[in-house]
């Protein structure tokens, strides 16, 4: 269902924004930058091919001069969090595990305030219409006063990466009062099948679609997802 607010919240005819998630290249950053991408990210969770420390120190990430770098975490504690955050000078905290209302609710107390909270919702491919998809949609509507932004990407056991796409039909069923990023498979290919969303994402990130092999990015494949949004 769609909120009559949200035209207020989010104006449909922004262009789309573009995350580019896995990120572990200073070079391929670099050309990123001068192409004019929205947000980087990079993943904190030590079970991703995509970890970012086995790449880079927290010191070159900090020294990255972009406004919109992006920490991804999965079910990692808030000392740890907070730490990285300072260390790697992160804009955005995007927590892609199975954290709680409770557990947002703290981190945003103890957080820099400048730092925005990005929570991502795993959908299955296949999501029955049952007490189980109510129950995914109350939670949704549970969490979003403490955080920024929220994330829809394709549920796995690896929490990310598949290059497989959910039902994006099912956004239009949702409740969604703030900004949200669209994630799960998304490439040139199907690009042109998010404009049948009622409600626009405010930015799509993109990953395991226009890499070589896992952290190491097509640039050119990137290039044209995001002429394809202006």
């Amino acid at each position: 269902m769609i909120m009559e607010n949200q035209s207020q919240i989010l104006n449909l005819k922004s262009p789309i924004k573009l995350k580019v998630c896995g990120l572990t290249k200073l070079d391929q950053i670099v050309e990123l930058m001068q192409i004019n991408i929205d947000f980087l990210g990079f993943i904190f969770y030590e079970k991703s091919p995509r970890y970012v420390l086995n790449a880079l120190t927290l010191n070159e990430i900090k020294s990255i001069q972009h406004r919109g770098k992006v920490g991804v975490f999965v079910n990692e504690n808030i000392p740890t969090i907070l730490e990285i955050s300072e260390k790697a000078g992160l804009n955005y905290i995007q927590l892609h595990g199975d954290e709680t209302d409770v557990f947002i609710s703290e981190l945003k107390e103890k957080l820099n305030q400048k730092i925005k909270i990005i929570k991502v919702f795993r959908i299955p491919i296949v999501i029955p219409r049952n007490e189980e998809s109510q129950r995914f949609f109350t939670s949704l509507l549970a969490v979003q006063n403490d955080i920024d932004y929220v994330l829809f990407d394709t549920d796995s056991k690896s929490f990310g990466g598949t290059g497989k796409t959910f039902d994006w039909q099912i956004l239009n069923e949702l409740e969604i009062n703030i900004p949200y990023f669209l994630s799960g498979g998304i490439s040139e290919e199907n690009i042109e099948n998010i404009k049948q969303l009622e409600l626009q994402p405010f930015a799509l990130d993109i990953n395991s679609k226009v890499e070589i092999d896992p952290g190491n990015k097509n640039i050119n494949k990137i290039k044209i997802v995001k002429n394809l949004l202006n």
